[in-house]
């Protein structure tokens, strides 16, 4: 079975998932709370950034088709 990178990158449990992984990874070695935070805002702020792009792009892709499609019917 083919994984979905791109489903995969927009899905917030996924960047949720990454975050709570991160957190206990900084539990574990003892980063303090003011750190643990910091890194999940960065991660979040990453997450959203990748959903954009590829949100952005599916729509790019659909408008695109839809020019196509109707220049092709003008034929």
């Amino acid at each position: 079975m083919k994984i979905s990178w791109k489903q995969k990158l927009s899905s917030r449990r996924f960047w949720a998932a990454v975050a709570g992984f991160f957190t206990a990874l900084g539990a574990a070695f003892g980063i303090d709370s003011m750190t643990s935070n910091q890194i999940v805002a960065v991660i979040s702020a990453l997450g959203i950034l990748a959903a954009y792009i590829i949100g952005e792009s599916c729509v790019d892709v659909s408008r695109a088709r839809d020019t196509k499609g109707e220049s092709n019917s003008d034929s």
